[in-house]
C-alpha cells in the first residue's frame, strides 16, 4: 500500500512538472498568436516624397501635406473647410485627420487598378505605414500622423461621422479639392462639434514598380551632400543686410548721442523716447510702421516708387528694418559713454583752441570706445537677428530679402528640420562670438583701467 501511494505522489509530482514546464510555453503561443502584427518596413526617399514596403504592388509618391486648409467660398459658394489636392481626379489617397481620428479616402479607380482593398487590413496597414513615414518628414514640430491610432478607411467620396461630412476628390473650376463640413452644412471653424479638421495628407496610389526609391545618404556623405545643395543665399543676404546696416546704425547712432548732449534737457527727452522706442516696440509693430510710411501712402514712399527705387519688398528694405531696429543699441551705449565724461576735460580742450569737431574726434571717441566697440557689436547681433520688421517691410524672396531668420522660419514651416537647424546653428555661432567678444574687450579694458589706476 505504501509503494501504491509513493507511486501515485510520484506520477502527480511528475504530471505537475510537466504541466509547469507547458503552460509558459503554451502562454507564450497564445501571446505570439494574439499579439498584432508588427508594421510593415517601409522604403521612404531621400526626398521625403515617395515610399513603399517591400513585397507590395502598390506604392506611395508624389506625397504632400498640408497643414492648413481656407475657409472660403469655392466656386461661388461655400463647401466647408477646403483642402486643395490638385488638379486630377482619381489618382491621390487623401487622409484628413481631425481630432482624435482620420478618414482615408482611397480612390476607386486607382484601387481597381492596383488591385487594392481599403476594406482588407493588409493593405490598410501598408497605406498607414506608408503614409506615416511620409508624413513624420513634413509634421514639422506639429501633430505627426503616426499619434492617431484611429484610422476610417474609405472608397466614397462622401463620407459623414460624428456630424462630420468629409467630400473627398471634389472637381471645382478645374482643381480638385477636399471639403470638410458640418452634416448640417455647418461651419466647422464656428460651430460647437467634438471633431474639426487639423491637416491634411495627400499621395499619389502608384504601382511599387513604378516608384524609384533612392535612400538617403548616411555620415560624411549626407553631411556633404547637405552642404551641397543648401541654398547659402540666405547667408550672403544677411551679411550684405547687416554689414551695410552696421555702417548707417555707427554713423547715426553717434551723431544722435551727440546731438542729444547739446540740446535742452526737455528736448532731450522728447528724442531720447524717439531714438530709443524702436527697441521697446515688437519688431512686428515697427515693421508695420515702415511698411506704412515707405508704401504707397505717403509722399516718401511714393517718391521711390515713381523714380524707380521702390523701398519695400526690396533688399534695401531689409537695410532699412535693420537700422530702425538695431539703431536703439548704438544710440544708447554711445549716449552712456558720452554722459560719463568728464566735462572739464571738454571745457579744457575748449580753452586751449579745440573746435567741436575736433573735441568729438580726438578726445570723446577715444575716450569712449570701449562703450561704443560694444553698443557696436550688440547692434550688429540684433540686425543679424533680425526677423518681424523684416519680414513685414522685405517680404521672403530667396536670394533678395530671404535672412537666415526668415530662412529658418519658412524652412521649418516647409518641414525642412535640418536646414532649419543649420541656420540656427550659424545665428548661434555668430552670437557665442559676439558675447565673446565683448567679455574679452570688457575684460582688456578693466585690466587697462585698473593699471591705470595704480
Amino acid at each position: 500500500m505504501t509503494r501504491t501511494r509513493r507511486f501515485i505522489a510520484g506520477c502527480c509530482i511528475a504530471v505537475a512538472c510537466a504541466l509547469a514546464l507547458a503552460l509558459p510555453a503554451i502562454a507564450h503561443a497564445d501571446d505570439g498568436a494574439n499579439a498584432p502584427a508588427p508594421a510593415p518596413e517601409v522604403e521612404v526617399s531621400k526626398d521625403g516624397d515617395a515610399a513603399l514596403v517591400e513585397g507590395s504592388p502598390f506604392a506611395i509618391g508624389e506625397f504632400s501635406r498640408a497643414q492648413k486648409g481656407t475657409n472660403r467660398e469655392v466656386g461661388g459658394s461655400y463647401r466647408g473647410y477646403s483642402y486643395l489636392v490638385g488638379q486630377e481626379r482619381g489618382a491621390f489617397v487623401q487622409v484628413v485627420a481631425a481630432d482624435g481620428y482620420a478618414v482615408a479616402y482611397v480612390p476607386p479607380e486607382a484601387a481597381e487598378r492596383l488591385g487594392v482593398d481599403p476594406a482588407n487590413a493588409s493593405d490598410q496597414d501598408v497605406l498607414k505605414a506608408c503614409l506615416t513615414a511620409l508624413d513624420a518628414r513634413q509634421a514639422a514640430g506639429s501633430l505627426p500622423l503616426s499619434d492617431i491610432a484611429d484610422w476610417r478607411f474609405t472608397s466614397d467620396a462622401s463620407y459623414e461621422a460624428d456630424g462630420v461630412r468629409y467630400e473627398f476628390d471634389q472637381e471645382v473650376d478645374g482643381n480638385v479639392y477636399v471639403f470638410v463640413i458640418g452634416a448640417d452644412g455647418s461651419d466647422l471653424t464656428q460651430a460647437d462639434v467634438p471633431f474639426k479638421p487639423s491637416f491634411a495628407d495627400f499621395g499619389r496610389l502608384e504601382p511599387s514598380g513604378d516608384v524609384s526609391i533612392v535612400a538617403a545618404p548616411t555620415g560624411l556623405e549626407a553631411a556633404g551632400e547637405f552642404l551641397r545643395t543648401l541654398d547659402w543665399s540666405p547667408l550672403g543676404v544677411t551679411l550684405k543686410t547687416t554689414g551695410t546696416a552696421i555702417v548707417f546704425i555707427f554713423v547715426l547712432g553717434l551723431l544722435a548721442a551727440y546731438f542729444c548732449l547739446n540740446v535742452s534737457q526737455r528736448a532731450k527727452n522728447i528724442l531720447d523716447s524717439v531714438f530709443t522706442i524702436p527697441m521697446v516696440l515688437p519688431p512686428t509693430v515697427c515693421g508695420f510702421v515702415l511698411l506704412w510710411l515707405c508704401g504707397r501712402n505717403t509722399a516718401f514712399g511714393q517718391f521711390f516708387i515713381d523714380i524707380g527705387f521702390p523701398l519695400i519688398f526690396s533688399w534695401p528694405a531689409t537695410v532699412i528694418a535693420a537700422v530702425v531696429v538695431a539703431f536703439p543699441l548704438m544710440y544708447r551705449s554711445a549716449l552712456g559713454a558720452f554722459e560719463n565724461l568728464d566735462p572739464n576735460m571738454m571745457d579744457a580742450a575748449r580753452t586751449l583752441g579745440w573746435s567741436n569737431a575736433k573735441i568729438f574726434l580726438r578726445l570723446m571717441l577715444p575716450l569712449s570706445w570701449s562703450s561704443i566697440a560694444a553698443g557696436t557689436v550688440l547692434a550688429f547681433a540684433r540686425a543679424l537677428g533680425e526677423f518681424g520688421a523684416t519680414l513685414f517691410l522685405a517680404g521672403n524672396y530667396l536670394g533678395v530679402t530671404r535672412t537666415i531668420p526668415i530662412a529658418i522660419y519658412f524652412e521649418w514651416m516647409n518641414g525642412n528640420d535640418g536646414v532649419a537647424w543649420f541656420w540656427t546653428a550659424i545665428i548661434i555661432a555668430f552670437s557665442f562670438v559676439v558675447i565673446l567678444f565683448i567679455n574679452l574687450w570688457s575684460s582688456r579694458t578693466t585690466k587697462y583701467r585698473k593699471k591705470a589706476g595704480e
